[in-house]
């Protein structure tokens, strides 16, 4: 199983604040993830991909990302390291690889580019050579030149491109725009499944931007597994406080900085919250952050029908401190079930005369909740994928 992470801030953020420098780093977790679902390949050494975009889009090189991949292990790449310490993007995709399909070469590695937009996944189309085919009839010529890997996951890109009218504006897409041709890949790679009799189910983490907004997927084609780890953070400024400690400032109500990733950056508990199984996050333009529950044939509003999400929170064994700093002795970093009751629920649940909270406080405490019933609520079991839950 791969790892991904996806940063979007009103401000550039140097990319070794979230490549290189905090102890449990997307690096790190090329060889010490500890919460993939596939224990097959305990590391991800198969290739790499960083892509990030221009604070300011130059007039004649155009909006359209860099992308820097290797087949290289990104632990062991000194021009990753060298690069990650003097760029910096307001927007940036990172991707480590363990090969699920498809050889291990650059053109397999994510994330992949068309015009402005900019794509990733981490997860596998389920028996993907049987529906190959009928994804490759899907595509329009101009489309189908594009994939240069054997990847599913490319091919899933292909698939989103050829949703939308215009994949190759030179202007931002709606954010509602990526979401619905988000929904429609999903759809359409389950209904090519269906149709040739696959009964394993597919993971999609899919994520995709166009350097303004930013679609993103947790999802699995099964009513009761659970899907391939996703986490959510967000505040005012990420900073380190230590070598290798970070820890996500909240400084005021508004958010100008977005992370998401299969797991967390940070040692600090109260940062991330879980996404939930078959779960849309839109992060718009303004760093709004909207949650879609999908609703289609695997939707399961049950809270116990679906394979328990995990809750893990880092420690580092054997000192009993509660930070993930590596030093010199190499402290071994471990993830722990976190069974504590999340802040602000019991007290939410408790206090029926309290003054309203504001909407930001109130969409927190809701994903809360649902992050504590590992389920959205049952007042979101008759809901359409147009209803969000707005978290930030």
């Amino acid at each position: 199983m791969c790892r991904m992470l996806l940063y979007k801030g009103n401000q550039p953020i140097q990319l070794a604040h979230l490549l290189t420098k905090p102890a449990h780093s997307i690096i790190n977790q090329s060889f010490d993830s500890r919460l993939r679902l596939d224990t097959r390949r305990p590391i991800n050494g198969d290739g790499f991909g960083v892509g990030w975009y221009e604070s300011e889009p130059d007039p004649e090189l155009g909006a359209a990302p860099c992308i820097f991949t290797s087949v290289t292990p990104a632990w062991n790449n000194m021009n990753l390291i060298r690069l990650a310490d003097k760029i910096k993007s307001p927007l940036v995709f990172a991707h480590v690889r363990a090969s699920t399909a498809g050889s291990v070469s650059e053109s397999n590695c994510h994330p992949w580019q068309f015009g402005r937009l900019m794509f990733m996944h981490n997860g596998n189309i389920a028996d993907f050579h049987l529906i190959k085919r009928k994804v490759q009839e899907s595509l329009t010529d101009e489309i189908f030149l594009t994939v240069n890997g054997n990847t599913d996951s490319e091919w899933a890109f292909a698939v989103f491109l050829s949703q939308l009218k215009t994949p190759r504006q030179a202007q931002p897409f709606c954010h509602s725009v990526l979401k619905e041709a988000m929904l429609k890949t999903i759809a359409k790679l389950n209904a090519w499944g269906k149709e040739a009799g696959i009964t394993e189910a597919s993971m999609m983490n899919f994520a995709v931007t166009d350097g303004v907004s930013v679609v993103c997927s947790r999802y699995i084609s099964s009513k009761t597994l659970e899907a391939a780890s996703l986490y959510f953070s967000s505040g005012t400024r990420f900073e380190s406080f230590k070598p290798g400690h970070y820890k996500m400032i909240k400084a005021d109500k508004r958010e100008d900085i977005v992370v998401i990733a299969s797991e967390p950056l940070t040692f600090e508990k109260a940062d991330w919250l879980t996404i939930p199984t078959n779960t849309l996050v839109v992060i718009t333009s303004k760093l709004n952050v909207l949650m879609y529950p999908i609703v289609d044939e695997f939707h399961n509003p049950a809270p116990t029908a679906r394979a328990q999400e995990q809750t893990a929170v880092a420690v580092v064994k054997g000192e009993g401190r509660d930070d993930g700093a590596r030093d010199q002795q190499h402290r071994e970093v471990v993830f722990v079930e976190d069974s504590r009751p999340l802040p602000g629920v019991a007290a939410a649940d408790s206090t029926e005369n309290s003054p309203a909270p504001s909407p930001l406080l109130a969409g927190k405490q809701q994903l809360q909740k649902q992050q504590a019933a590992r389920v959205f609520s049952a007042a979101n079991s008759t809901a359409d994928a147009s209803s969000p839950v707005l978290v930030a």
